[in-house]
C-alpha cells in the first residue's frame, strides 16, 4: 500500500468561515499562496455561498481571482447551489465541492432542507459540472454524531456517501463535524463506507474537539485511507458544537504522518511559519501543538 498521503488544506475556507475576526482580501490571497508554496496539492480556497450566511467569505470572487494558481495544485471552492457554481465558474474555478449531512436533524437545521432535498439541489450542479469538465468533491458531515439528534447510523452515512459518489463526486470526504469520534467508531464507519465506494475515492475530515483527531486519522490510515483534510493552525470549528475547538491542525497532521514514514510532500517549517502568521492575523494562539512547541 502506498505511503503517500494527500492532505487537503481547508483552512482558507472551512477554517476561516467560523472565525470571528474578519480577514481582508489581500491577507486571504496571501494565506492561500503561502499554503500552495508549502507543498499542498489541494488548497480549498473559498465558498460561493450567500454573504448573508457566511460574511467572512463574501469576497469569494475577489479572492479566487487574486490567488496564484500554482501548477499541480488544485483550488476547490464550495458551491452550495447552482447559483454559487455559476459564480465560481465565472472566475475560473475548475474544481468545486458540495456539502451534505448524514444527520437528518443537522441537514434541516443547517440548510433548512431534508437530506434528500439537499441532494436534489446538488443534481443540477453535478450535471453542469460534468458538462463543463469540472471535478466535484462531496462532503458528508456529522458522520460520527450530531449536535441535535445524537448518534448517526452508519447505514445513513453509507447511503448518502454512495449516492453522492454515484451522482459523480470523484471523492467523498467523511466529516466528524463535532469532533465526537474515537478510533474504534471512526474505523468502523470508514470500513462500512469503503464496502460500497473504493477507498481511493474516500477522505477523512476530523475536528479535534475532544483531542481525538490524530488518533482517528491514524486508525483510518491503518484501514487504508490516503486522503486527509486539515486546517492550518487548527482554525475553524463547528458553530453548533458545544466546545468545538476547530479542525485538526495541518502542522500536527504533517508532523505525525512524516513521523510514521508517510510522505506528504509538505515543508513543515514553511507550514509552521504560515500558521504562526495566520494566528497573529486572527489575534489568538495557534491551535497547533506542533506550532506552539516550535516556538518554545
Amino acid at each position: 500500500m502506498s505511503n503517500a498521503v494527500r492532505i487537503v488544506e481547508v483552512g482558507a475556507r472551512d477554517g476561516l468561515q467560523n472565525e470571528k475576526t474578519i480577514i481582508d482580501v489581500a491577507d486571504k490571497i496571501s494565506l492561500i499562496n503561502r499554503l500552495g508554496h508549502c507543498g499542498f496539492q489541494s488548497v480549498e480556497a473559498t465558498s460561493f455561498v450567500s454573504p448573508k450566511w457566511v460574511p467572512q467569505l463574501a469576497d469569494a470572487a475577489e479572492v479566487f481571482s487574486g490567488i496564484e494558481k500554482l501548477p499541480g495544485v488544485s483550488y476547490p471552492v464550495l458551491t452550495p447551489n447552482l447559483q454559487g457554481y455559476e459564480r465560481a465558474r465565472a472566475v475560473g474555478a475548475n474544481e468545486v465541492a458540495i456539502f451534505g449531512a448524514a444527520s437528518e436533524a443537522f441537514s434541516r437545521k443547517n440548510i433548512n432542507a431534508s437530506i434528500d432535498e439537499s441532494i436534489e439541489r446538488f443534481i443540477p450542479i453535478l450535471a453542469q459540472a460534468k458538462n463543463d469538465g469540472v471535478k466535484v468533491r462531496g462532503y458528508v458531515s456529522t458522520v460520527l454524531g450530531c449536535p441535535y439528534q445524537g448518534d448517526v447510523q452508519i447505514a445513513d452515512v453509507v447511503r448518502i456517501s454512495k449516492r453522492l459518489y454515484e451522482l459523480g463526486c470523484y471523492e467523498i470526504s467523511l466529516g466528524d463535524t463535532i469532533g465526537i469520534g474515537t478510533p474504534k467508531n471512526a474505523r468502523a464507519m470508514l470500513s462500512a463506507v469503503a464496502g460500497e465506494i473504493p477507498m481511493s475515492a474516500l477522505a477523512v475530515h476530523f475536528h479535534d474537539t475532544r483531542g481525538q483527531a490524530l488518533a482517528n486519522i491514524l486508525a483510518c490510515l491503518e484501514e487504508g485511507v490516503r486522503v486527509v483534510d486539515s486546517a492550518v493552525s487548527g482554525t475553524g470549528g463547528c458553530p453548533y458544537a458545544k466546545g468545538a475547538s476547530g479542525n485538526v491542525a495541518s502542522e500536527d497532521v504533517v508532523y505525525m504522518l512524516e513521523g510514521i514514514g508517510m510522505n506528504t510532500g509538505i515543508e513543515l517549517d514553511k507550514l509552521i511559519e504560515t500558521g504562526r502568521w495566520l494566528s497573529q492575523l486572527l489575534g489568538r494562539e495557534t491551535g497547533s501543538k506542533v506550532n506552539r512547541a516550535s516556538s518554545l
